[in-house]
Parts: C-alpha cells; structure tokens; sequence
C-alpha cells in the first residue's frame, strides 16, 4: 500500500506556464512513463508531471471530471466515451449496468447520455481528492450525502450552460454534457493525482484470453481481444459498442473488480432498491492485458486511499497504457 501524497489545490494557468517555463529554463524537464518502470513519473518541484496517472500516456496537469452515462440500449451508441481515461461500471437496480467515466487527459465535445447518480458513486470518487460529478439529478433523499461528500456537484441546475438535449432519441436518454462548460463551473475541482495504478511491462504467467464476458443480472459485458490493434473491443448486451464521435470502443486494460454488491436504503421511482457497491476493501480480481488474463488482487483500505492492484506473488501488477475499463461486479 502507498502513501497517499497530499493533494494541491490547481494551479491557475499562469501559474503553470511559468513553472514550465522555469523547467525548461533549467533543463529540467524530460519525458517519463517509459523503459521498465512500474508506474508513472509522480510531479516534483522541478520537474512537472508528464505522464497521466490514469493511462500511463503523455499528460499534465488537469482538473478531474466524472460524468455518469445511462447504459440501457435505447442510451447507445454513447458519444465522448472514447476520451475517458477511466470507465468503471457499475450495477443498478433491476440488474442493468451504469457507466462513471472519468475525464481528465482529454475532453471530448460532448459526452452522454447523461443519468443520474448513485451512493456507490460518492465512496468510489473519494479517491480522486474532490472532482467535479455530473448527473443528470438523483433522488431527493441521496441530496443531502452528494452536498456532504468531496464532490463538486454539476446537475444542470448547477451548470445549465453545460447540458444541452439532442434529437436523436427521447427523454430521458438525449441528455449530453459539454465538458469544458462543466468544467468552467467546477474550477476548484482537483486535478489528477495518484490513486494507485501502476502502467508498464506485463508480469510473467498469465494465460491466453481471446475474449472474455463480464455477466450482470441483467447485463453483459464481452471484451474480445484485437492483435492487430493491440486493444480490446467491447460488445455489450451481445452488440458491438461504437460511440458516435470516435468509433469503436477499445480499452487498453480491462479490470474485473469483484466486491460486495448489497442493497442500499434508498429505491428508484418504480420502488426497485438501488444496490450499493462496495469499493473499499479487497477481493479478487481479473486483469486483461496484451491478449492475456491475470489473477489479482486488489485493496483499498480507506475511501481515501489508492486501490492497489497485486499479483498472486504480491507484487503491483502493471496495467498496460491507455483507456482503462474497470467493472464493479459480485464476488
């Protein structure tokens, strides 16, 4: 288990430019996330971060934005998916599946359609220090934890400029965010920071993994592995995912999570309970990478801290670099 490093407040834009320029000036700065380290090069006083903690690609600085995605087959093709750094997945009432991605290296144009928020949300964002959250609204008696939890909270009452409604479907699935308005009403919201995964070479072992299906209640996730282009393509619900703005969607990494699934106090409005998804703690999991699966570990031991993903030996288990998919499921 890491140390968790203290989160800073963002930097203003001036602030940054001449810290670059300070870095460059002193010959400081130099590329980092390659050869054989086990994970990204962490910002120091002189040299800043230039690799994501979230893909293990080129990338500074920059505020974290979650955005919860409806996920039932009248929401697809989903737009702006193909940016998200993240893709976690989790279970909803009635056995159907929800997306929270989280953005930080890029930002699409729009992203969506956009849903509500759930519990499991506000435990599982804690980790990313205060990000800014946006969903398309949630029950009245789940208010008052999103204005208690370390979230900077965007339904469109809060940031009306950042929602628009499309025409190429009916309410409630025609909701899109504009990432950038969002943002520009959340500028306190963190940036990215260290939550606890590793990029680089893949461990030894592992076994041949062409394709793999993620199973909900109601759900189902099938990941297929691509040689050629080095990802793997998503299906969901047996149909071949693409999104409307970049194609198919291929994660490099996909994390099969498995946890405590229970039920939560609070109801949908067709009186179905919620369930809640436990992401602290540790359990099992399943790392698909390079065409390969590996048997994991994974630990979170406060909602404050990283979630470590190990080897059966103990060792951090690298992801490779690009998109990650993680998938909350029953143990």
């Amino acid at each position: 288990m890491t140390t968790r490093r203290r989160r800073q407040p963002r930097r203003g834009g001036t602030a940054v430019a001449a810290l670059t320029a300070a870095s460059l000036a002193m010959g400081l700065v130099g590329c980092s996330g390659g050869g054989d380290g086990g994970g990204p090069t962490r910002p120091t006083t002189s040299a800043p971060q230039r690799t994501s903690y979230f893909t293990g690609l080129p990338g500074g600085p920059a505020p974290v934005l979650a955005v919860k995605i409806d996920n039932v087959r009248p929401a697809r093709p989903h737009t702006g998916l193909g940016a998200a750094d993240l893709i976690y997945v989790e279970q909803v009432e009635s056995g159907l599946s929800r997306i929270l991605a989280v953005f930080s290296s890029r930002l699409p144009a729009q992203v969506g359609p956009v849903r509500s928020a759930r519990e499991s949300d506000l435990e599982l964002l804690r980790q990313f220090g205060r990000p800014a959250l946006a969903y398309s609204g949630a029950q009245s008696a789940l208010g008052p934890l999103i204005d208690a939890a370390p979230v900077i909270a965007l339904p469109p009452g809060k940031a009306p400029g950042a929602y628009i409604r499309g025409d190429d479907r009916p309410a409630p699935h025609n909701l899109y965010l504009r990432p950038r308005q969002a943002l520009a009403a959340a500028r306190d919201a963190s940036d990215a920071s260290d939550i606890g995964l590793r990029f680089g070479p893949a461990p030894e072992g592992g076994r041949p993994a062409a394709e793999r299906t993620v199973r909900y209640p109601s759900a189902r996730y099938t990941f297929t592995w691509s040689a050629a282009e080095k990802r793997w393509r998503v299906a969901m619900d047996g149909t071949a995912a693409r999104t409307t703005d970049g194609g198919p969607l291929t994660p490099a990494t996909v994390v099969v999570q498995y946890t405590d699934v229970r039920p939560s106090k609070f109801r949908d409005r067709s009186g179905s309970v919620s369930p809640y998804t436990e992401t602290v703690g540790s359990g099992s999991a399943l790392v698909l990478r390079d065409g390969r699966a590996f048997d994991a570990r994974w630990e979170r031991r406060t909602a404050t801290g990283d979630t470590v993903f190990t080897t059966a030996a103990g060792e951090r288990l690298n992801f490779a670099r690009g998109q990650v998919w993680l998938l909350l499921t029953g143990r």
